[in-house]
Formats: C-alpha cells, structure tokens, sequence
C-alpha cells in the first residue's frame, strides 16, 4: 500500500448556484421586452445560436429560449449564467462558470454580479440564497490502491463505473449530498473539454478529484445561506463531510468497518480541510493563459486528423507512406474547396463573440 505523502494540486469551488431577489429600480439597458423582441427574431429565423448584447458593460449571449424551470430568458457570459425573468421570483438565478470560479473566487464574482446588477437598475430586495456548491480537492495520485468497498459512509447507495476495465468514478450518496471520486483527467478529454486544468495542475496525468456537491438541504443544516456565511462555515461543513460522513479507509479485518483505519489519502485530505482558512485560492490568471491551452489541444487534434488524412491518401493511391508536409499540402486543396471568404468571416467572427461570452 502506498503511504504517501500525497500532493493536493488544487483546491476550490467549481460550481455554485444562487439565487438573486432583486427589484428593478431604474429602465435602462436592461429591457425585457427589448429581450423578447430579440428571442422571438431569433426563433422566427430558425437560430438555436445566442444573440450578442451588452448589457451593463459586459457582453452576454441571449439564447432563443428559456429555461425548464420556468424562467423565460437565459443569458451567458464570461463571468455567470443568468436565468431571469420580468415576474420571476427569485427575480435571477445564476450560475457561476467553472472557469470563471478558478479564476475569480466564488466571492469576488458574486460582488461582480452585484455590481452589474446596479450598473443596470437592480438592487437586492433580499439577501442572496445558495443553492449548490461543489468543493473539489484535485490530488496527483499516480497508483491507486483503494477500491469502493473501502469507503465507511453515512451513505447507504454508491456505484463505480469503468472504462476498458479501469475504474474512472466512484459515486457515493444521492440528491442532496454526493462524493464523488473520479479520474479528472478523463473527464477533461472525454467530456468537459477543461484543457486549462492542465496548466493549473501542472501536469496532464494522474489527476484525480475528491468533489463533494452539496444542495440546498444540506446547506440549510449547516445554516449557509448566503456568500458570508459559506465564507464563514464552509471549513465546518467540510470537516464534517471528510471527517464523519464519509472516509476512505485501510480494511484490516475486523468486522467493524469504522475501525478501520484511515487511509493516507484521506488523513491529508482532512488536514487540508482542517487549514482550509490558510490554503489559499488557485486561480486562473486571466483568459491568455486558457486559450493558449485550448490552441494547442486544437492542434493536438489537428494532427490527428492529419496522420488519418495521410493514411487515407496512402490507401488511395498504393502509397508506403506520406511525409507531413506532403499531407498539409492535400489536406489544404481540400479546404480551398471548400472555402467561403463570406461564411468564413461570419463564422470566426460569431466564435471570437463565443469566446469573449464565455459560451466555449
């Protein structure tokens, strides 16, 4: 068994919602019924793609349609997702970016949000209420040697899913609170696509994530509502997450599983947790360091193609073999074909506005 030490490469919020009880003081800029002109332009011409506009300085992407729960336009951008409506209540729901999160603090972007808000004639009937947050301590752990049925929880449900007979995600609990532990590197090339996690982690292996994604009702327990209080209470719930509702243990066997010890991991996981006031934030330093992550992971899979175009062009033609350049120089007469200076333009041009909104 391995006996650490173990290096926590990360740590931080990656998701949270909230909800925003705000009263429209001022017309302005923000106008609903300028926002439903444009989403009914947008569905008569058949577009699921999002309309620019800025608002209050920031730039956002009005989408065609509203939301399943019930709020009639969703707007995105860099910084927050908004779901909003004239006769709503709560009158905003927002959910931060993961990237915007990294980035910027939980904290920090909710005094954006607030100040935004302003910018276009809100002010807070209420105080804010948090819906979700997920916390995620993201671990180089380059052998594994625990499996499931080595987790004691409080939790009575839990399952494991594999690719090509590798375990990639344990799953413990439902709802309200779920652990999840899985193999974050995966994730990132088979789903979310987060190349920026390689540049914070330092690395672009061996990664995985111990998430913890709390709801509403177990928020409520611990009596956080707000940003100040998640500020404050946030080291508790965590010990209380990572300490008694669910640990990964050393079975020996004795057949009391919550004799067992604790294993090394976890035993660094919650001393992290119990210094969690001087760990600090990662974040992201800006979006520069994110795209030049993303171009290469888009010439990552350029070459691929590449290396399938110059087989495909051996096969043709009873070709032994095709040198890359010579590959370049098919690959592009295939382009040239298809080229459209005009589609061009107007193509690039709506993916930059996707960029600078946040929709990527």
């Amino acid at each position: 068994m391995t006996e650490g030490p173990y290096t926590l490469l990360l740590h931080g919020i990656d998701t949270l919602h909230c909800a925003y009880y705000l009263r429209q003081v001022r017309a302005g800029e923000f106008d609903y019924a300028a926002l439903r002109q444009t989403q009914e332009a947008l569905r008569q011409g058949g577009s699921r793609d999002g309309a620019p506009l800025t608002l209050g300085g920031v730039p956002f992407l009005l989408m065609p349609y509203g939301t399943r729960s019930g709020y009639p336009f969703l707007l995105t951008s860099e910084d927050f997702t908004l779901q909003c409506g004239e006769f709503n209540n709560p009158s905003f729901f927002v959910a931060f970016p993961s990237q915007a999160l990294w980035r910027e603090s939980a904290h920090l972007l909710h005094a954006k949000f607030l100040m935004w808000a302003a910018a276009v004639g809100f002010v807070p009937q209420r105080p804010e209420r948090l819906s979700r947050v997920d916390f995620a301590f993201d671990y180089d752990l380059p052998v594994m040697d625990f499996e499931l049925g080595d987790f004691v929880s409080r939790c009575n449900k839990d399952i494991q899913h594999r690719e090509n007979g590798k375990v990639q995600t344990y799953t413990i609990g439902r709802g309200d609170l779920l652990l999840r532990m899985y193999d974050k590197v995966a994730e990132v090339e088979q789903q979310s696509n987060k190349v920026w996690f390689f540049l914070l982690w330092g690395q672009d292996r061996d990664v995985w994530r111990i998430e913890w994604q709390v709801r509403k009702a177990i928020l409520r327990q611990f009596s956080i509502c707000t940003f100040a209080d998640l500020q404050k209470i946030q080291g508790d719930l965590l010990r209380y997450l990572c300490e008694e509702h669910t640990t990964l243990r050393i079975p020996n066997g004795d057949a009391n599983r919550s004799r067992w010890p604790v294993h090394p991991l976890w035993l660094d996981l919650q001393a992290r947790v119990r210094e969690l006031a001087h760990l600090g934030v990662c974040r992201l330093d800006g979006k520069t360091a994110s795209l030049a992550e993303r171009q290469a992971y888009y010439a990552k899979i350029v070459y691929g193609y590449l290396k399938a175009v110059a087989a495909v062009y051996c096969v043709q033609h009873r070709r032994k073999m095709l040198a890359k350049d010579d590959a370049l120089r098919y690959l592009r007469a295939g382009i040239e074909d298809r080229y459209d200076a005009f589609a061009w333009e107007v193509e690039v041009e709506k993916r930059i506005a996707e960029i600078e909104r946040g929709a990527w």
